[in-house]
């Protein structure tokens, strides 16, 4: 299980686990559990690219980010270490 400390968010945190480029769970840890539940189970099975397309950017009102947007830069930052 890979963990990410978000930033500028309500949650604290997002584990995730990836299996051959496969988001295979996505756990919010904090935040509105409803929107983090549902980011989790939509984003399960879809590629890690695929996601980190459609979440990058998102914005919480105000924020310059999103609990979306912190879990594709979670991916991100996986993908930069993992793809070395």
């Amino acid at each position: 299980m890979n963990k990410y400390v978000t930033k500028g968010v309500c949650s604290k945190a997002i584990n995730f686990e990836i299996n051959e480029g496969t988001v295979t769970s996505v756990e919010f840890v904090g935040g509105c559990a409803g929107n983090t539940l549902g980011i989790a189970k939509l984003t399960e099975g879809m590629k890690v690219a695929d996601v980190i397309e459609k979440l990058k950017g998102v914005k919480c009102g105000s924020k310059g980010t999103s609990c979306p947007d912190q879990l594709a830069t979670a991916l991100e930052e996986y993908c930069a270490c993992h793809n070395k």
